[in-house]
């Protein structure tokens, strides 16, 4: 018949492996949650750029920054190039990398590039 002292050795060790896996399990779902950031803001940034450029070639650098801003909201710090090269309009679309929420930058930057043909109205 076992001694009652050998069931009781056990006692807690759910609680104790628990406590020690819940800082690991935070890190792995935060590190995850970057990386989902990470690519939605390569999305965003072509998407802008993109839209941008095809503003840009109709109606100037002003509309193609203004259609840059109704993409991006104003937490991904961005930043908007545009300009003609030859028979293409170019928009280029910066967009800060950030930490868990957008607003909180990493100093890493994404670069996001859009071309449309110019265009006369």
């Amino acid at each position: 018949m076992p001694s009652r002292r050998s069931r009781r050795g056990d006692r807690g060790q759910v609680a104790i492996e628990f406590v020690g896996m819940v800082p690991l399990i935070l890190l792995i779902v935060a590190a995850v949650w970057e990386c989902v950031l990470i690519g939605y803001a390569f999305s965003l940034a072509g998407n802008a750029a993109d839209e941008a450029a095809r503003a840009g070639a109709v109606k100037g650098d002003a509309e193609c920054t203004a259609a840059a801003d109704d993409h991006i909201g104003g937490a991904w710090g961005m930043e908007v190039f545009c300009g003609a090269s030859g028979d293409v309009y170019k928009a280029t679309v910066r967009l800060k990398v950030p930490v868990l929420v957008p607003g909180l930058d990493t100093g890493i930057t994404i670069d996001g590039e859009g071309g449309a043909a110019k265009e006369k109205e």
